[in-house]
């Protein structure tokens, strides 16, 4: 058994690979898969990380530093972007992969070529809340970050994980780029009151749930409490859910559901996967939310000790 050391840990899962097999079929879209993991290794290799093991669609990396670590998600998501969804000699207009990742900061230890302790079980629930193209991470990992690096991330708020009976502050990485932003980003490590409801608007309608009142469907089922009449959305098509005094919205969908935030251009594609509500924004249903035909569905996760709820 090696001797435990701080050190920050990384998950990566390609998401979509379900809808690659289906377009391609399992030779030709194992081949992008594997190339796909192939190249996000060189990547952390180059980052200074190293890959402990592979996972399915996706992998398991350790890092001495933590702003390798953070470099190296950056890197991640950039290099997937670039790429093209197929490569050269297999067939054209495959559906892209997306890349979801979690880091944490802790003690780990090393066991016959594996990694072990609290910060490998806290990235891997990360994992789990993390939205397509989302990095996620600790509040220990960003307080040791340098200042620079520290405004790249936004706070979350203090979310329950699953096996963990206190919540974890948790942050998310932003789209741009170190020192693009015109302002800087304040962290809370501690996190805001946890919320009792959440307003909901579309189509001239709104009302407003309670913890107790979720899970809400949105789909074009006359059920749905939240009804789309657009053939592009499922029947039962997403589901916002409440656990540990946290909103979440799960995509159960073929076509998708996206998210965007308010005061964030970036959007979040969700495919048969789940992401945090937190504060306000968009939710977008078969489509994102830039096309003209979408039906926007607006949120707001309330504190109803802030908030006079109309029932």
């Amino acid at each position: 058994m090696g001797t435990p050391r701080q050190r920050a840990v990384l998950f990566a899962d390609l998401r979509g690979s379900t809808a690659l097999y289906l377009k391609l079929g399992n030779s030709e879209a194992a081949t992008v898969v594997t190339h796909s993991l192939a190249m996000l290794g060189q990547i952390i290799a180059r980052s200074g990380g190293t890959v402990v093991k592979t996972l399915g669609d996706g992998l398991m990396a350790v890092f001495d530093d933590p702003e390798q670590a953070v470099e190296s998600a950056a890197g991640l998501h950039d290099a997937l972007d670039r790429i093209a969804p197929v490569p050269a000699g297999l067939p054209g207009h495959a559906p892209a992969l997306k890349l979801k990742v979690a880091l944490a900061w802790g003690e780990i230890v090393d066991v016959d070529d594996d990694c072990f302790g609290d910060a490998v079980n806290v990235a891997a629930r990360l994992l789990d809340l993390a939205g397509d193209n989302e990095t996620l991470t600790t509040g220990p990992l960003v307080r040791n970050l340098s200042s620079d690096m520290q405004e790249r991330f936004r706070s979350l708020d203090r979310l329950h994980l699953r096996g963990r009976a206190e919540p974890v502050a948790v942050m998310r990485m932003e789209g741009v780029r170190f020192g693009d932003t015109e302002s800087t980003l304040q962290m809370n490590p501690m996190g805001s009151a946890l919320p009792d409801g959440i307003r909901v608007a579309w189509q001239k309608q709104e009302r407003i749930f309670s913890s107790v009142q979720v899970p809400v469907m949105l789909g074009r089922s006359p059920q749905a409490q939240v009804c789309v009449a657009d053939s592009r959305v499922s029947r039962s098509h997403a589901k916002i859910e409440a656990h540990g005094g946290h909103f979440y919205l799960t995509d159960e969908s073929y076509n998708g559901s996206y998210v965007q935030f308010d005061h964030d251009a970036q959007v979040l594609s969700l495919r048969r996967s789940t992401c945090t509500l937190h504060g306000s924004g968009v939710i977008t249903l078969g489509s994102p939310p830039h096309d003209p035909d979408a039906t926007r569905i607006s949120f707001e996760v309330l504190s109803f000790a802030d908030t006079l709820p109309q029932w």
